[in-house]
């Protein structure tokens, strides 16, 4: 059979039936070949400009990273759905793209000096109230960027942000809807409740149905996605020991160490300030009288006290502390300079006016030996080579790396130790793997799905890191007996909540038709009355009170309006609402800050309108 098609197939019928499908294949089979092959990198185009899949998978991760930290330690990451994680991640970088994309094209722009203040006045890149470089480092590489990364990242921000001030600054609220919230605000119910708790151990729960509940939510029992790494670690320290200094390079910089300490003056001086009132002149006059009565054996302190303009110091006798050379104005630190101990200069003039400069004292500057000194002038010298190794190392490593199909041969040419993580998660785990630069790379698609090494890792100054996958743990399905406990104490929880629910719909229906007198006590549990209860109450549970405060109010004052509510702890509370109380007038300052809170939320609904604008006019691609 095979030997007839291939007789048939050389004749023309044939050959003209293939030259047909080699022209379709050229004209929609190759074009969609290309297509897929020049966007396998990409994650989506908004108005032309691209997302990557490595954005994607960053925001991916950071996402997951903060779901985790929100929903505690304990939160089984296998329940993360991936895909949608990955999906809202997509949806916030497309947003994200085009509210840049808006702020370019309303030509809102900051200087790179601005963005540096915005840096070195973030309090969490501060120690001790001044900005820290290694402070900044450690926070960043924690939120997974390099220091150009944040730059980047920090910079969009800040355009996003001059664009959501433009416009939700802009909004407005007129005094009606000011008053009318303001009733509202300050509006009081009078209500009691009654409350019932659940009690799951007396609730019975089947095989059967631990079992079917398994099977109905299969996928929400998995193991997580995991990945064991082999990686070397190049340390930047390993390298001091290699790098040798002479002793003439280390007398030669201890020579240039000491000659840099100078002498320390004690000054103290009496101001008389030029300004618009006092002239130059005037200024110089009042200074030479004051030397003259110096001249005559007056107190100093006494006159600085009397006379000395510089509020600084008058108090003090114009004393100004022990300083070095280049504190003060030059004309001032020239003539310090030139006094003995105990001497007056003559009238100096500085940009702030005359001074008349006493030299209280001299501290000679002390001079630490050589032997005290070595270790920080040797480390001093060692430094720049150091650094200049670590380089070409890191360089050396990420050359390596990228030609080797393992870790083996980069870690034999640099002298390096190949180690062996422990499995862990996209939410990362311990020591190295909790780097998010590392948890990055690792399920990155070129490293996890390539099996790629990755490329050098920064994870500080001092360190960094090539790796690549050595096992993937991919998620399987968990058997019944290693969750079977969970599910139980949920569907015991469940179940006794929802008897409390049935107790509750028959007791609210009897209390409403009066078959139920409403003082009454049921098992066991009495009313819990409050009056003038406010939105902002201490003391009662938060889901409680929103329930109260979403009941109509009630008709006439025999006529309560009941409902109920569950509690976070399965607890149920049944509500008897009697009354609406309105709340005192609103003060000025009051409606002020009212007048700021709905301006800001019109302003937020303003913004989110622009875009919900922008999206709908963009051009997005999805891939």
């Amino acid at each position: 059979m095979l030997q007839n098609i291939r007789d048939n197939s050389q004749g023309w019928i044939a050959k003209t039936i293939i030259g047909l499908i080699v022209v379709l294949m050229a004209l929609t089979g190759f074009e969609a070949i290309f297509q897929a092959a020049s966007h396998s990198q990409d994650a989506a185009k908004v108005n032309g400009q691209t997302i990557s899949q490595n954005e994607l998978s960053q925001a991916a991760d950071m996402q997951r990273r903060q779901l985790m930290q929100q929903l505690g330690k304990d939160f089984d990451p296998a329940l993360l759905d991936d895909k949608l994680l990955r999906d809202e991640a997509l949806k916030g970088l497309i947003t994200r793209k085009l509210l840049l994309q808006g702020a370019e094209d309303a030509k809102f722009a900051f200087s790179e000096a601005a963005l540096d203040q915005v840096i070195l006045q973030t309090p969490e890149f501060q120690v001790d109230g001044k900005f820290n470089a290694d402070r900044f480092d450690q926070v960043i590489r924690q939120m997974g960027y390099g220091r150009l990364q944040f730059r980047d990242m920090l910079a969009e921000e800040m355009l996003i942000g001059q664009l959501r001030t433009g416009l939700a600054g802009s909004s407005f609220v007129t005094d009606k809807q000011v008053e009318a919230f303001a009733r509202l605000e300050k509006q009081t119910r009078d209500f009691a409740s009654l409350t019932f708790k659940a009690d799951p151990a007396a609730v019975k729960v089947s095989e059967e149905e631990v079992k079917a509940h398994y099977e109905k939510h299969a996928k929400e029992f998995m193991s997580p996605d995991q990945v064991v790494i082999d990686y070397i670690e190049l340390k930047k320290s390993v390298f001091f020991d290699q790098v040798k200094v002479s002793d003439d390079e280390l007398k030669a910089q201890y020579e240039k160490e000491i000659a840099n300490l100078a002498e320390q003056r004690h000054a103290a001086h009496i101001l008389i300030e030029v300004n618009d009132k006092v002239t130059d002149a005037q200024a110089k006059a009042r200074a030479e009288e004051i030397e003259q009565r110096l001249a005559k054996g007056e107190n100093f302190a006494a006159l600085a006290k009397e006379f000395s303009q510089d509020p600084g110091s008058a108090n003090s006798g114009g004393d100004l502390g022990f300083a070095g050379p280049g504190v003060y104005d030059p004309a001032f630190e020239d003539a310090l300079y030139k006094l003995k101990d105990g001497q007056v200069s003559a009238p100096v003039r500085t940009e702030f006016g005359y001074h008349l400069i006493k030299l209280l004292g001299v501290e000679a500057p002390e001079v630490p030996s050589f032997a005290s000194l070595k270790d920080k002038l040797t480390r001093d010298l060692k430094i720049p080579l150091v650094e200049q190794r670590y380089v070409d190392a890191s360089k050396q490593l990420q050359d390596a790396a990228y030609e080797a199909s393992d870790l083996a041969q980069p870690a034999q040419d640099l002298n390096l130790k190949v180690h062996t993580s422990a499995a862990f998660g996209r939410e990362g785990g311990e020591g190295i793997t909790a780097n998010r630069a590392v948890v990055q790379a690792a399920f990155s698609e070129e490293v996890l799905e390539e099996g790629a090494n990755s490329t050098a890792i920064e994870l500080d100054p001092e360190t960094t890191v090539v790796l690549r996958v050595k096992e993937h743990r991919k998620p399987e399905q968990l058997p019944l007996e290693a969750v079977a406990k969970n599910i139980s104490e949920h569907l015991a929880k469940e179940k006794a909540t929802a008897e409390l629910k049935t107790k509750a719909d028959k007791l609210i229906a009897g209390l409403r038709d009066g078959s139920v007198a409403a003082g009454s006590v049921h098992e066991g549990q009495g009313w819990k009355a409050y009056e003038a209860v406010t939105r902002g109450e201490e003391g009662i549970d938060p889901a409680e009170l929103q329930a109260v405060f979403r009941l109509g109010k009630p008709q006439a004052k025999d006529k309560p309006v009941y409902s109920s509510v569950v509690l976070g702890d399965g607890s149920l509370v049944v509500l008897q609402l009697k009354g609406v109380n309105e709340g005192a007038a609103a003060t000025d300052e009051e409606k002020q800050q009212i007048r700021r809170y709905l301006a800001s939320r019109a302003g937020q609904q303003d913004f989110a309108a622009y875009r919900k604008q922008l999206e709908a006019n963009a051009d997005i691609t999805r891939y």
